[in-house]
């Protein structure tokens, strides 16, 4: 999981992510859409739906295309019937990294592809279902901000039934928790005066690999920005571990 943060941190340092605003626009609307689809297209009685707003807001998206989005996912748009099914894909990259791939896709031949093309263009093979996911736990996480008492952020983790948590930047925290008590941690950390940025469902490694040749350092992360780079593909993680002077330099 420190590799994956650290990769992460420094991207977000880079403004990686901003550069690709039209590719967050699609992930976005898409989150939206299958989230109004599984439950009730109420932002108020669907946890889910509230938090992939709340990222879309946080992203600029105008609320003319949020509510579009919810229309689609509640049927009630017009015009429209793309059906979006959330996929796992799975394979190892350089270096022996598994990664685990989260999608949302309307042609699940087109993904498949895609993902191929993408592993064995850049030293990786996408595997068969199964193959890495058995090294991965799925967690809740509460990204917050702004944290300046570490002690404060403990308790009210503890209190809201966090399993642990993590300082990945200063006043930067990761707290972890069961996949189905997420909401009820977010809530806790808001009412106890924490700046809750994100709330999401994330595989987290077991085990990690670490990966010391440059060159397959390259390698791995033009696979995970080439895999993070296709309209279809939600989310990416792997379990590497790369020191903080090889990541750096291998991506400046």
């Amino acid at each position: 999981m420190a590799g994956h943060s650290k990769w992460a941190n420094i991207k977000r340092q880079k403004a990686v992510v901003d550069a690709k605003r039209g590719k967050t626009f699609t992930q976005l609307s898409r989150a939206i859409i299958v989230a109004a689809r599984s439950g009730v297209p109420d932002p108020a009685l669907n946890f889910q739906l509230r938090t992939a707003i709340d990222k879309a807001k946080a992203a600029s998206i105008p609320n003319d295309n949020i509510e579009r989005a919810i229309a689609k996912g509640a049927g009630t748009f017009g015009g429209d019937n793309a059906t979006f099914e959330a996929i796992r894909y799975e394979g190892y990259g350089p270096g022996g990294v598994a990664i685990l791939i989260e999608a949302l896709t309307d042609n699940r031949n087109r993904t498949a592809a895609d993902l191929r093309v993408a592993f064995s263009k850049n030293g990786g093979n996408l595997g068969e279902t199964g193959c890495v996911s058995w090294m991965f736990d799925q967690k809740g996480v509460c990204v917050v901000q702004g944290v300046v008492d570490e002690e404060q952020l403990l308790e009210a983790s503890l209190e809201g039934g966090a399993q642990s948590y993590d300082m990945t930047e200063d006043e930067m925290a990761e707290v972890l928790t069961d996949i189905g008590n997420l909401e009820t941690l977010s809530q806790t950390l808001k009412d106890q005066g924490f700046k809750v940025t994100d709330a999401e469902l994330r595989w987290i490694p077991s085990n990690s690999v670490e990966v010391t040749d440059p060159d397959q350092v390259r390698s791995l992360f033009k696979l995970i920005d080439t895999l993070e780079g296709l309209d279809d593909v939600q989310n990416v993680t792997a379990n590497f571990e790369i020191s903080e002077e090889l990541m750096a330099l291998s991506i400046s």
